[in-house]
């Protein structure tokens, strides 16, 4: 992927994920949408950054054919992704939310679970649709 699809990949990625996941939060948390909207937007601001800096150096280790990685290599994918999150969301989380450890822990499994399936299926969507329609993005 060149710099500009890059970008546009992980804007679109960023887009979808933050509606779902401000909606999720206040309806999981009971906390206002205001609130909950601005931990998105913190998380999805952090999560940019490392999907641009993970995915390069992922598509170096994986080569270029994006259409032939195998479900194993998807999901290796993922979990590298989400884990490098849990590392860089937790403190945050628990700062922005003011919750313990345990709690904040719990919310983060959630996220990482749902992050994980949706960038599984989010990426091998874009993958399909960028093989059948030409690489225009």
């Amino acid at each position: 992927m060149q710099t500009k699809e890059r970008i546009f990949h992980m804007v679109l990625f960023e887009v979808i994920a933050l509606s779902l996941l401000a909606l999720l939060a206040v309806l999981f948390t009971g906390n206002d949408p205001l609130s909950m909207t601005g931990l998105a937007v913190s998380l999805s601001l952090i999560a940019m950054a490392w999907n641009f800096i993970y995915n390069i150096g992922f598509d170096h280790f994986a080569g270029a054919d994006r259409i032939g990685r195998s479900l194993a290599k998807r999901i290796g994918h993922g979990a590298g992704f989400e884990l490098g999150m849990i590392i860089f969301s937790f403190p945050v989380m628990m700062w922005m939310l003011k919750l313990d450890f345990w709690s904040v822990l719990m919310l983060d499994i959630g996220a990482v679970v749902f992050f994980f399936l949706y960038a599984i299926a989010f990426n091998w969507a874009y993958d399909v649709i960028r093989h059948n329609y030409g690489q225009r993005a």
